[in-house]
């Protein structure tokens, strides 16, 4: 079975490591946990791991967030996935620090992302995992906020919370969507 992956991000060091790349991260973290490496294809970066019988392709596109809709649609047709099979690894600022949430659809919630992604495809019926990075910004400084790095405190647990939505993404590989929101959902 197949499936794709696709962590949202911006290229680029001076996004390396902001929260509005967690997409990356969560996926560069699943690539090194199976020894598998990026490599340059038509708009993103793309690995294959191999688990548990399931073919899974990450996508890292570099296109920059708001045109992600154009990596995610390309890979979905060349590797003939279905839809059902397509997670997207977004953050979301109106998730605590911390928490992570599955959806099989729903709205951007504002996300540039997102809301190229539902354009591209023309539907909101796309399973979704959203990384929460909080809200702790003033008002009006949301884009600093989004794409600064996480600070000193954040960084003590944000190896375990990544872990656990790389450990989320496995989930909804092997054992399906409804397993992994009652798993992780929490």
């Amino acid at each position: 079975m197949k499936y794709l992956i696709v962590g949202l991000g911006n290229i680029g060091a001076e996004y390396a490591e902001t929260r509005h790349n967690i997409g990356f991260m969560v996926l560069d973290k699943l690539a090194k946990q199976f020894n598998a490496t990026f490599e340059s294809g038509r708009y993103a970066f793309v690995s294959e791991i191999k688990h548990k019988g399931r073919s899974i392709t990450l996508v890292k596109p570099t296109t920059y967030m708001n045109l992600s809709g154009k990596a995610f649609n390309f890979w979905l047709k060349e590797l003939k996935v279905p839809l059902e099979n397509c997670l997207v690894i977004v953050d979301d600022v109106a998730i605590d620090f911390g928490k992570i949430r599955l959806r099989t659809s729903g709205s951007s919630a504002g996300h540039n992302g997102l809301k190229d992604i539902e354009a591209t495809l023309e539907t909101q019926n796309y399973s979704r995992l959203r990384f929460g990075i909080g809200n702790n910004y003033p008002k009006g400084r949301q884009v600093d906020f989004v794409l600064g790095r996480f600070d000193h405190e954040e960084q003590k647990e944000l190896a375990f919370i990544i872990d656990n939505a790389v450990e989320a993404t496995l989930t909804f590989c092997t054992a399906g969507m409804t397993t992994a929101m009652n798993l992780f959902n929490k």
